[in-house]
């Protein structure tokens, strides 16, 4: 155990879609993981791809519907959690359609944020800190000057920080069809896990 890092409990969600073991996405998930492990945090883990759940269809099931079971689960691991790591795949120039229903549907009103007759909606998730991973072919530093990270900054400002989670680092892993940069990555995500980070 690493004496030098004050423990946390950390929730470590995996947001690819895909539950087949073979993803990038999932070795960094357990790389993270692993290296919270052995610093002696508190990890638990949730997997998107496992999970079943329908899509919301309307504004009035987002507000007053009632989450299904897996979304329940998943919304006591995220109240449990001080720290929750987000890692995904991007697809499309966005997160993963599935991975974007699972946020529509834990993070509702009543759990995440409580609405007011006047003014902004009070955040209910305060506390908590995040890092978001995103994974693409491109390199990062394109996706982030000439597309502007413009998916990741959303889900940074519109829905993390909305909600109460700050603060929020985010980390972009291009090039990921390069075994070298896999495998120097996998590296990083367990030594942010020892970190708590």
């Amino acid at each position: 155990m690493n004496d030098t890092v004050d423990t946390r409990r950390i929730l470590v969600i995996d947001g690819h879609p895909d539950p087949a073991r073979d993803h990038y996405v999932h070795a960094l998930a357990e790389a993270y993981a692993e290296g919270a492990l052995s610093a002696g945090h508190t990890v638990e883990r949730l997997r998107v791809g496992e999970l079943d759940f329908p899509l919301l269809r309307s504004p009035a099931d987002w507000m007053e519907g009632t989450a299904p079971p897996a979304i329940v689960r998943a919304q006591e691991q995220i109240r449990a959690a001080e720290h929750i790591v987000m890692i995904y795949p991007l697809w499309l120039g966005d997160v993963p359609a599935l991975f974007k229903a699972f946020l529509e549907q834990a993070l509702r009103p009543g759990f995440a944020l409580a609405y007011a007759e006047h003014g902004f909606p009070k955040k209910l998730l305060r506390g908590r800190s995040a890092r978001v991973v995103v994974t693409m072919g491109m390199p990062g530093i394109a996706y982030r000057v000439f597309y502007r990270a413009h998916s990741l900054k959303s889900l940074e400002r519109n829905v993390l920080r909305f909600v109460g989670i700050d603060p929020v680092e985010t980390t972009v892993i291009g090039g990921i069809d390069d075994a070298g940069t896999r495998e120097e990555w996998l590296g990083k995500m367990r030594h942010f896990g020892e970190n708590g980070a």
